[in-house]
């Protein structure tokens, strides 16, 4: 299966709170966040990694291209990786969209950070989705809201996903930035760049209207790293959920 990361943007908000390197190459655990999902993404599976980045980060794109050669940590890594800016994180995921044709994937967010068995869990229960053609996506969610802006996802008992919401409208989850689609989604994401749609959200809501079956997958906690005192937090987060 591929794997796929929007790290595009620019984390104007951790270096305004005076973290000098770009989001991507931000240390959690002893790990770059890039490299840590890189190695997740390859222990699980992965057969081609994608991943996007800006180009006024260049230490990303020279750390990328680092591990493209070299591989990551003596492990070679089928790693693809596309220098460019976007105008936000739908927009990056177009940009990267045509190498996800072929099969079903996983796309993340540079800065998401979950438990790695929990993660694991999540990626057998899509291939079984897929396998069974039960789902045309499984979007990792949690019930752990710290974030400025969340999107709610409403569910039933089933867990099949009902909507997306920017309130929190009775829903008792929101998105953790884990989305694990079909190729059928890309005709959506292409039909939401012709008409004008500029947030991943939207595009959430686009697939939902357009008919397709989502279901969710409930993480105990997923982080997102969007201050400086979220380093802090992911750093206790993952320390407790080592075994």
């Amino acid at each position: 299966m591929k794997y796929a990361v929007i790290a595009a943007g620019e984390g104007s908000r951790l270096v305004g709170e005076g973290i000098a390197v770009p989001k991507p190459l931000v240390r959690i655990g002893g790990e770059c966040l890039i490299d840590r999902l890189i190695r997740v993404f390859m222990n699980n599976g992965a057969t081609e990694i994608v991943v996007i980045c800006n180009s006024t980060a260049i230490p990303v794109s020279r750390h990328l291209e680092h591990i493209s050669n070299e591989g990551l940590d003596g492990h070679p890594v089928p790693l693809h990786f596309v220098v460019k800016n976007t105008s936000g994180s739908m927009h990056s995921f177009y940009e990267i969209s045509r190498r996800l044709k072929d099969g079903p994937f996983c796309l993340t967010t540079v800065d998401t950070v979950f438990c790695e068995s929990d993660f694991s869990k999540y990626i057998s229960e899509f291939r079984k989705l897929v396998d069974g053609g039960l789902a045309d996506g499984l979007m990792g969610v949690t019930g752990y809201v710290d974030d400025e802006k969340p999107l709610f996802v409403g569910v039933d008992d089933k867990l099949d996903v009902t909507g997306f919401y920017d309130d929190e409208n009775g829903c008792r989850f929101v998105s953790g930035g884990i989305y694990g689609l079909v190729p059928a989604a890309l005709d959506v994401l292409e039909q939401c760049m012709v008409r004008g749609t500029t947030r991943m959200r939207d595009f959430q809501r686009a697939m939902i209207a357009g008919g397709m079956k989502l279901k969710a997958y409930a993480f105990d906690k997923i982080l997102d790293i969007d201050h400086a005192s979220d380093i802090v937090k992911a750093e206790n987060f993952i320390r407790k959920s080592v075994p």
